[in-house]
């Protein structure tokens, strides 16, 4: 189970911080994403990580190109939250923020994305709206 929290609507430029707690299992054992859908189109992957599988394995994280360098991804394990920090939004990112929870596997073969595709994750929450005004 994924609850969100951390929406709202700033002015362009402007930040925000989502959050996701999770319940009902260990976040360690997961990928965990976030992925946004704007009015009219589809659900994209806007930040996802995997943690390390083994002691010779590293956490893998993907940014999808728009938000390298504003939006970080983070995990708080104690908490068993995951969180989105939004940085320098700008109006065309108005969407509806999902997180979400997947196999813990990072998809080599998949050089586009390493996985961060919404048929990779099967647990979501139930989404956050962010509005961004010009």
């Amino acid at each position: 189970h994924l609850v969100e929290s951390g929406g709202g609507s700033v002015q362009s430029g402007g930040s925000l911080k989502l959050s996701c707690v999770v319940s009902g299992d260990r976040m360690d054992f997961y990928a965990i994403g976030w992925f946004r859908q704007a009015p009219g189109k589809g659900r994209e992957g806007v930040s996802c990580v995997w943690p390390p599988l083994d002691g010779t394995s590293s956490t893998k994280t993907y940014y999808t190109e728009s938000v390298k360098g504003r939006f970080t991804i983070s995990r708080d394990f104690d908490k068993n939250t995951e969180y989105l920090q939004l940085n320098n939004l700008q109006p065309e990112e108005t969407a509806v923020y999902y997180c979400a929870l997947g196999p813990p596997y990072y998809s080599a073969h998949d050089s586009a994305t390493g996985g961060c595709r919404t048929d990779y994750f099967g647990s979501w929450g139930q989404g956050n709206q962010v509005t961004v005004s010009a």
